[in-house]
């Protein structure tokens, strides 16, 4: 009966743009940005739970019970277009590390505030965490999920797939 509220981040919006007229120049991920979209994101999925109404009183036990969520990405390859880094490089593979890294620690780190803003989840004294001493607001925090639709919607590579197609027809049955 367990239910996990998902989301994801577009990464193609945190290359900084150029500072100068050359095209040439290396381009940058905005940190800064991405922490704090990150850490609203964190917060936000959160709230979903509380807001939801689920269609089983069981499911909403659980799922308040446990706290789920799953943010995402999308715009993986659309990141790496914009930095001139190629797919399945050293230097991709070295940056897919450092950003999943990056998302990792500052959602959980978001997880922990929040449960000193709100409580733990109330399934704590169950989990591992209580082994860690880690008091956190949600059992499972991010996840690498397909982004199908919504990558689509968002005129954004999906997850962290490469484009699979310049152009492509999505039949839809009704």
């Amino acid at each position: 009966f367990d239910a996990c509220n998902l989301g994801s981040i577009n990464l193609a919006k945190f290359v900084k743009p150029y500072s100068s007229k050359s095209v040439n120049q290396k381009r940058e991920i905005d940190y800064e940005r991405l922490k704090f979209v990150v850490r609203t994101g964190v917060r936000m999925l959160d709230d979903v739970i509380d807001a939801c109404k689920y269609p089983l009183p069981q499911i909403t036990q659980t799922v308040q019970a446990n706290r789920r969520i799953g943010l995402g990405v999308m715009g993986w390859a659309d990141m790496l277009y914009q930095l001139r880094v190629p797919y399945d490089s050293e230097e991709g593979i070295k940056l897919a590390k450092k950003i999943a890294k990056f998302i990792q620690d500052e959602s959980w780190q978001m997880s922990e505030d929040l449960a000193k803003e709100k409580g733990v989840f109330p399934r704590w004294k169950e989990s591992s965490f209580v082994k860690l001493g880690k008091k956190v607001r949600n059992v499972a925090i991010t996840t690498i999920a397909p982004t199908g639709s919504i990558s689509m919607l968002s005129d954004a590579s999906s997850g962290i797939e490469p484009v699979f197609a310049l152009a492509y027809t999505k039949n839809v049955v009704e």
